[in-house]
């Protein structure tokens, strides 16, 4: 994968069971994909994309797959690619890994909407020409 986002797993981040809470892997994921983003687009991520360039990009689909727990111990490197462009939507896959072993897998599916009335879109065209450069096969 072309894009890596890097993650400090912290220990607040952690139950007592001295592993990731379940409900901060998809926050994980988010963040390396509004970094992916901010890499590709322009600085601020969402925030630039909904504020400066009038589109958002709402989930409407999130689904995860565990491998192994994540800890404090190592960084959480996160594996971040569209994989899907339609006519409004765009699909990302992202990889979280740490020390080298996958810990989760998941698919996050974006709808295009106008910022100032939350209709679907296309994206912009330059948008469009970005993603599709980046784009890699479904595993």
């Amino acid at each position: 994968m072309g894009f890596q986002h890097e993650i400090r797993v912290a220990w607040g981040d952690c139950d007592p069971a001295r592993i990731a809470y379940t409900a901060r892997i998809p926050a994980f994921a988010l963040d390396a994909i509004d970094a992916w983003w901010d890499h590709h687009v322009g600085e601020g991520g969402w925030f630039h994309i909904e504020m400066d360039r009038g589109f958002g990009t709402p989930f409407v689909h999130m689904s995860l797959d565990f491998r192994t727990p994540l800890t404090p111990r190592h960084r959480l490197i996160c594996d971040v690619a569209p994989v899907r462009l339609g006519t409004t939507s765009i699909e990302f896959r992202v990889i979280g890994r740490q020390n080298g072993q996958d810990c989760f897998e998941g698919r996050f599916v974006c709808v295009f909407v106008e910022s100032k009335t939350f209709s679907k879109q296309a994206p912009p065209e330059d948008v469009r020409a970005i993603i599709e450069k980046q784009l890699e096969p479904a595993a």
